[in-house]
């Protein structure tokens, strides 16, 4: 084998071999070259123009032959001699042209041509010569680079993999990071005052690993972040590094994965042997919910083989050689809400998990993201984050810095500063996406639908309320809608929207559940109100599909209208289906039937409301609350 090849250091056979053929292919399509020859000897005049071609026909008598000089190349050349002229002219033509020439003036005309053969070539070599005289040198040189480039990319490509090896195969895709250049500190996670205490607990093990050591505990330091993504799982095993002044070294776990077999496993003991050679580090492997899948499902030997050597690796703090190194893995799932291999599971000692911001968490957040921007640019006084914090319920950390830094875009393009009014429309194009006016602009009968069944969700979520008898300003306290839109919104596919704010913690009940799907239904009621049963369109698709998985819960997974409390999605009985599709379907149909009956109470309401929805295209909170004041019976006018 070559002396060049045992750079790679590969044990694979196979991939050697490749190499070898693949040198061997790039070498010999390099020798096969054979330079042209291109002696000067006949008159030519040399040209670019077009027009030369197309007026040939015209001078068709008196032509003594034409012919094509390389046809195939990027640039044909149109040779062509007039009788009893020395001059022999060659006009260059771009490919493309050249198709049209030849079929709209040379064959339709039935000018007779040929292919320049390599005597006439020879004889004439300026014929293939530029016409500022240089194209000989650069010609050849391009014609060896055009011939070859198969052979030259094979060429560059496996000295390219000689210095830097190939993936999955020769390393892994892992940084290292020295504690010095991590930007931040454990201060930075706002809130999160539980995640912190276990993050203090876990430093305290790390510094008194003898007295573990006493208890016979060997390693206390595996440990496992898992949680939605976006809340800061990353940014604390980069704190923690810092904090305890070792390096980081992180690595993707879906990045482990190669082409190769086993090259998932090469990586992570490539990984592994750089830790022991630092001594005291953190290996931080990042989304690695794949790694914790359960092992033998599959039918081939070799797809466990990344897992199986990090079982191995994460026993390692028991040797001298990897007693310094402590594990970190994140995975935005964890062992209750998807299946797990339990002997990963046990790998890890310490198992800390991550949530969504509560409302006082966001406010904090929301005021450290806006006080990093120049104070200028963020006006306080006009500034409710309260509200803001109120609105972006379930909302991850990152996802509400994305919110800030669009208000900061916004602010910029409309030479304002950041706002409430600011941050609201930053969220609503955070959580919408781009709205559109023009699409449904000229056609006033779509609009008026769209109007119609937005509405008919703002109604049957103030429903409850209303038949309760609450005043309209505790109605309004209570109801959770941000604005009612007609506007098109791409990124949904939808011609109109409800916006609505949400709640941190849901426990619902069975009552709050059904008020859910009747809020759902009632869009498609509302159409069906106004245009009858046969007018009801295919714009309540998205709802018909979210009502169909909440009736699917709440009546067979949850057993709410059964007195045996089963999950019947396990039971895969034969007819089992058939029974859970009626008990929805019947569920469904009562739940319809009553806020179709519900809607009707809303009729006119509703009609007013969509003059003003059609006219303005948006009605915020208020707006809409304003507009009811006008359409509700007060207390007084009932008394009168």
């Amino acid at each position: 084998m070559p002396s060049f090849l045992k750079a790679f250091q590969l044990k694979n056979v196979y991939v050697r071999s490749l190499i070898a053929f693949l040198l061997a292919l790039g070498i010999v399509a390099a020798i096969v070259y054979k330079p042209l020859a291109l002696p000067h000897q006949a008159p030519v005049v040399q040209s670019q123009d077009i027009s030369e071609i197309t007026q040939l026909p015209a001078s068709k008598d008196r032509l003594e032959y034409l012919l094509l000089a390389q046809p195939l190349s990027n640039f044909p050349r149109y040779v062509f001699k007039f009788k009893g002229a020395e001059q022999i002219h060659v006009v260059k033509v771009p490919s493309t042209s050249h198709v049209n020439l030849e079929r709209e003036v040379l064959l339709k005309n039935g000018i007779p041509y040929a292919i320049a053969n390599d005597e006439f070539l020879n004889a004439n070599k300026a014929v293939l010569q530029d016409a500022d005289g240089k194209g000989g040198f650069a010609s050849e040189a391009g014609a060896f680079l055009l011939r070859n480039a198969m052979g030259l990319i094979l060429l560059g490509a496996m000295l390219f993999f000689m210095r830097k090896g190939i993936p999955g195969m020769g390393g892994s895709s892992h940084s290292i990071v020295k504690p010095e250049r991590i930007k931040g500190s454990m201060d930075d996670l706002v809130g999160m005052e539980d995640i912190k205490r276990e993050v203090a607990h876990l430093e305290e093990m790390i510094r008194n690993r003898s007295l573990y050591r006493s208890h016979n505990i060997d390693k206390p330091f595996n440990v496992m972040l898992t949680g939605p993504a976006g809340t800061g799982k990353t940014k604390l095993a980069g704190y923690l590094a810092k904090k305890l002044d070792i390096p980081l070294i992180s690595a993707s776990g879906s990045g482990l994965e190669s082409g190769f077999v086993g090259g998932g496993s090469k990586a992570l003991n490539a990984i592994y042997k750089k830790a022991s050679s630092l001594g005291n580090c953190i290996i931080f492997l990042d989304e690695a919910q794949s790694l914790f899948m359960p092992r033998g499902r599959g039918d081939k030997k070799w797809e466990d083989d990344t897992a199986n050597t990090l079982l191995s690796l994460l026993d390692g703090v028991k040797t001298d050689e990897g007693a310094g190194i402590i594990w970190v893995v994140a995975s935005n799932f964890d062992d209750v809400n998807s299946e797990m291999d339990e002997a990963m599971l046990r790998r890890f000692a310490v198992k800390i998990n991550f949530r969504m911001p509560n409302k006082l968490e966001r406010r904090e957040l929301l005021k450290v993201f806006l006080a990093k921007k120049d104070p200028n640019c963020v006006n306080w006084a006009d500034l409710n984050l309260d509200y803001v914090a109120e609105i972006t319920a379930n909302l991850s950390p990152a996802l509400l810095e994305t919110v800030v830094d669009r208000a900061s875009m916004i602010a910029i393009q409309e030479n304002k500063t950041i706002t409430t009014d600011v941050l609201f429309r930053a969220f609503e194009r955070a959580a919408i996406g781009l709205t559109d006016r023009a699409t449904t602009a000229e056609q006033d009968k779509k609009r008026e639908r769209v109007a119609l069944h937005e509405l008919g969700h703002f109604f049957m979520q103030i429903d409850p309320y209303l038949r309760q008898g609450l005043p309209l300003e505790q109605v309004k306290e209570k109801a959770n809608l941000l604005k009612i839109s007609t506007e098109s919104v791409s990124k949904i596919g939808a011609l109109g929207y409800v916006l609505s704010s949400g709640e941190d913690v849901s426990l619902q009940t069975l009552e709050e559940m059904e008020q859910d799907v009747m809020q759902l239904y009632g869009g498609v009621a509302a159409e069906e109100l106004f245009y009858g049963a046969r007018g009801i369109s295919v714009g309540s698709q998205n709802d018909i599909q979210k009502v169909t998985a909440k009736l699917d819960l709440m009546v067979n997974r949850l057993s709410m209208y059964s007195h045996s409390k089963l999950d019947y999605s396990q039971l895969k009985r034969e007819g089992a289906l058939d029974e859970a599709v009626h008990k929805v379907e019947e569920k469904a149909d009562e739940l319809y039937n009553r806020t179709l009956e519900a809607m009707k109470g809303y009729k006119d309401m509703v009609w007013a409301l969509k003059d003003a929805l059609l006219e303005r295209y948006v009605l915020s909170k208020d707006e809409v609350f304003m507009l009811l004041a006008d359409l509700l019976p007060s207390p007084e006018r009932k008394a009168a």
